[in-house]
């Protein structure tokens, strides 16, 4: 019999995606999704955790969309600049998906399951722009999550990115957040660290030889 892969067993057939969004407003439903960003997470031999392969997008708003001059205050982003990479969310979340999707066979796994700091949020505006897309393929849980606030405010007393990051000895540097493709590398550093400490303190499984 094929020997199942490790990370199949990890978190019982769900491939973790760390996954952060930028956007123009907080309604997932009117508010435009600007950019989104996508960190795998690996397992190494000796069982551990490691951020792997990323992917980035810039995402034209869907028509229509509502945009907040305060969402882009904080993120920096100017929708329409001529020099923006930006392609329509369909695309997007095609290439993004096929990815992922790769990613699933290649780790014996049937689902991803999205990671993220605040992960409702980003979850739902991937939802929105699933709906809105009428993509038919979704690799991700349309409602499960790994939320690295609830792990972090557990393990280091800390819910604020920033700060987690700092008490986990993570770098952060303030000038480059609100990028979704940093925010999520360092989402991502985040949930490895805590996820391998608490493989070192909480017992083995029932009937695990470990």
């Amino acid at each position: 019999m094929t020997e199942k892969h490790p990370m199949s067993q990890r978190f019982r057939g769900f491939l973790p995606v760390v996954v952060d969004v930028e956007c123009g407003g907080f309604n997932p439903n009117t508010d435009a999704l600007l950019e989104i960003a996508a960190v795998l997470i690996e397992i190494q031999g000796d069982g551990t955790l490691t951020p792997g392969e990323s992917w980035r997008y810039h995402v034209q708003p869907f028509p229509g969309a509502n945009i907040e001059a305060a969402s882009l205050a904080v993120n920096g982003i100017d929708p329409y600049h001529p020099l923006r990479p930006a392609v329509p969310e369909k695309e997007a979340l095609t290439r993004l998906f096929k990815d992922i999707r790769r990613a699933m066979k290649e780790n014996d796994c049937t689902r991803a399951i999205l990671v993220g700091h605040n992960a409702s949020f980003d979850l739902n505006f991937l939802n929105a722009a699933v709906a809105r897309t009428e993509i038919k393929r979704n690799p991700f849980h349309p409602f499960s999550s790994f939320d690295t606030v609830t792990l972090a405010g557990v393990a280091l007393g800390q819910t604020v990115l920033s700060k987690a990051l700092q008490a986990a000895g993570i770098p952060w540097d303030s000038k480059e957040a609100h990028s979704a493709a940093y925010d999520a590398q360092r989402t991502a550093e985040l949930f490895c660290t805590l996820c391998n400490r608490m493989r070192g303190v909480l017992p083995a499984p029932a009937g695990s030889s470990a």
